[in-house]
């Protein structure tokens, strides 16, 4: 069993204990006010646990599938909007495409308006790792643009994030792609 199966087995046990710690109450709230309103009170103390455990779950979740001594994670910042359009992202390490996406307007939107995408979060080895971007989209005068950038990335045992950087470059009306290292 891997350890995804697993919390996704967890998770619905959590789930069905407390729906059947709760079923039984429900009934009750029929015989009176009084009654009906500690049964509500009760629910949502139960609603409120069940979140809480789904948090802790997914949290727990991460950390055992991505442990912070391989952990890799990409980000995707925008600060474009006259030389290009944003339609679509490849990611590549070590020659082998781990992230795609393909952007919706409002998508886009919320990047322009400073939102940030985690684009890529996954398990590295310890040691030299080449990452490559691709980005398409509409650039200046509606033609197809491509435009790729490359990072060698020398991974040590804590984890390792990079941001994919999309700017427009107001020198040459160009926009400009660039991975740089988080520290």
């Amino acid at each position: 069993m891997t350890a995804n199966q697993f919390f996704h087995r967890r998770r619905f046990r959590v789930w069905a204990v407390l729906m059947l710690l709760a079923g039984p109450a429900l009934p009750q709230a029929q015989e009176g006010n009084g009654e009906e309103n500690s049964v509500a009170m009760n629910v949502e103390q139960l609603r409120k646990q069940v979140i809480e455990l789904n948090r802790d779950l997914f949290v727990l979740e991460e950390d055992l599938l991505f442990p912070a001594s391989t952990r890799f994670v990409v980000f995707l910042s925008v600060e474009t909007g006259e030389f290009l359009a944003l339609d679509a992202v490849k990611l590549k390490v070590d020659d082998e495409v781990v992230a795609s996406h393909l952007y919706t307007d409002r998508q886009v939107d919320a990047l322009r308006r400073g939102g940030m995408q985690r684009l890529h979060m996954g398990n590295l080895k310890t040691g030299k790792h080449e990452v490559t971007v691709f980005v398409d989209g509409i650039g200046p005068e509606n033609r197809s643009y491509r435009k790729a950038a490359t990072y060698q990335l020398d991974k040590d045992t804590g984890t390792a994030a990079l941001e994919v950087r999309i700017r427009d470059r107001s020198s040459d009306y160009q926009p400009a792609v660039e991975l740089v290292e988080w520290e």
